[in-house]
């Protein structure tokens, strides 16, 4: 697992500068109703939804925006029907990309995908040509300055993670998708309770507050790039990332030492 490691801390690396956090819920937004729209708005008999809450209260969204989109997803503020979709493809050097994505307008998005694709130095893939280089995973990532490996791993490992891996400064731990939301569980059981007038703040600073937690495509192998085709797939994935019907960009990519995002 350590290359996803070393993505993952690339990823983070650039999503401290840049991210968009109204984006960012926006697109927690959509996953919430979908789940909720699928599986009914009680997170304790939907696992798909439950696993959609935890993902955003790892990234701090407020519960006000959660109890909406649940809300969204059952009827009860109006429904906006979502559809799902996975597009296959490789990016400059080779590297392998899924994208997937969520929208109202199935024609808008495959053509904004394509177009994004052509314009960055990829190419679009038939199905099944990428996703067989991906499996599944829940994935969550501590700053190893503020907790131990040692700590973590005792509280995973109990709760049924499959693995721990410390790289870069970032433990990963991994987890069968669906042992995902006992292991998080798990992890926020061991948050300290924030108090009322400084409440994020003081949950930003738990050292048990996540970086990331989602369960996530992981690739089984990895492309190693040079730090210029790099950029030029940081360049692809990004104009992805930023499109509105795109959820989330999975690729293989092995940065090389040293690398560093624009």
């Amino acid at each position: 697992m350590s290359g996803h490691s070393k993505w993952a801390t690339i990823k983070h690396a650039k999503g401290a500068a840049d991210a968009k956090r109204g984006q960012l819920f926006t697109k927690f937004i959509k996953e919430i109703s979908i789940a909720a729209r699928m599986g009914g708005g009680d997170p304790n008999s939907n696992p798909r939804l439950r696993t959609a809450i935890l993902k955003a209260r790892a990234a701090n969204m407020p519960k006000d925006n959660i109890e909406r989109a649940i809300k969204k997803g059952t009827g009860e503020l109006g429904a906006t029907t979502f559809e799902e979709l996975v597009y296959e493809g490789f990016g400059p050097g080779g590297v392998a990309i899924l994208v997937e994505v969520l929208t109202d307008n199935k024609n808008r998005a495959a053509a904004n995908v394509r177009n994004i694709f052509n314009k960055t130095g990829g190419n679009l893939g038939t199905t099944g040509s990428v996703s067989r280089m991906f499996e599944r995973k829940g994935v969550i990532e501590f700053d190893a300055e503020k907790v131990s490996e040692e700590e973590v791993m005792d509280v995973a490992l109990e709760a049924g993670a499959e693995d721990i891996v410390t790289e870069d400064g970032i433990i990963t731990v991994t987890t069968a998708p669906n042992d995902f939301t006992a292991v998080m569980e798990a992890f926020e059981a061991k948050q300290k309770p924030a108090s009322d007038d400084k409440k994020k703040e003081e949950e930003e600073d738990d050292p048990w507050k996540p970086l990331s937690a989602e369960v996530a495509m992981v690739p089984s192998s990895y492309q190693a790039l040079d730090a210029e085709t790099a950029r030029k797939c940081d360049k692809l994935t990004d104009k992805l990332e930023e499109d509105d019907d795109v959820q989330n960009v999975y690729t293989n990519i092995e940065y090389p030492d040293g690398y560093e995002a624009e």
